[in-house]
């Protein structure tokens, strides 16, 4: 959390760091509990390629992604979700609390997330959610595509 904060302060983006009691598990959790639409929320997941591993940030409307596309996007033959034990290896996070900011893999951002002012999505701790400008993605992860 504490690098996080240090990226966020350097950064020229609006952002809210904000504590809740219990853990927020979904998309729509999350939109209940901030009283937003559910294409704010953004989870961060993270898969793995045949070049690697790269997070997924993703629009809480998506419902499913198209690996296909993911794969076809990022020149890559196979693309499918991590396990909870990859995850955990790759990022230091479990799965439900990979931050939205701050991880040194490449990254892919769903372009939905750009129709809202705020996006909401994870910090590294399950009981905090980073509300910041979507645009604030692309200037402060390792971006290699948008998609969508």
């Amino acid at each position: 959390m504490e690098q996080l904060k240090a990226i966020l302060g350097k950064s020229k983006f609006s952002y809210e760091l904000i504590q809740h009691e219990k853990p927020i598990i979904s998309a729509q959790d999350g939109a209940d509990y901030f009283g937003i639409e559910i294409g704010q929320t953004a989870p961060t997941l993270i898969i793995k390629t045949d070049k690697g591993f790269f997070s997924l940030i993703v629009s809480g409307n998506r419902g499913k992604v198209n690996f296909d596309e993911i794969a076809e996007i990022l020149g890559c033959s196979q693309v499918k979700l991590a396990s909870r034990k990859e995850v955990q290896k790759v990022t230091g996070f479990e799965v439900g609390s990979v931050p939205l900011i701050g991880l040194v893999l490449p990254c892919v951002i769903d372009k939905y997330l750009y129709h809202y002012p705020f996006i909401y999505g994870g910090t590294g701790e399950r009981t905090c959610t980073l509300k910041i400008e979507p645009q604030a993605l692309e200037e402060l992860n390792q971006v290699k595509a948008i998609f969508g």
